[in-house]
């Protein structure tokens, strides 16, 4: 049960994310994670896991990218998992013409 509190504690906040995100992501991500830039990825709906890997490898070097390395090198553990939970959030519909 202990186990359990400790990982509500910790739990991603996708408020939070959706706040820092609107001040270090949104002008090359867009507001919503769907990029305008044809060299930048869309994030919104993207999994959790794999964006919280992606900045980690940023922040640590492992992955390397003039902006984001710059960017992600501040980050907080908690500050990743509040990004990734936020575009993880975002519910990315595709409209068809059939």
């Amino acid at each position: 049960m202990l186990a359990c509190a400790s990982l509500d504690a910790t739990a991603a906040d996708a408020r939070l994310g959706r706040a820092k995100a609107a001040t270090t992501c949104t002008v090359c991500h867009g507001p919503l994670g769907i990029s305008t830039a044809p060299n930048t990825p869309n994030l919104g709906g993207q999994p959790a896991l794999y964006l919280e890997e992606q900045l980690k490898k940023y922040r640590d070097g492992t992955r390397r990218h003039e902006i984001m390395t710059l960017i992600a090198k501040p980050l907080t553990d908690a500050e990743i998992a509040d990004l990734a939970a936020w575009f993880a959030s975002i519910r990315i519909e595709v409209l068809s013409d059939q």
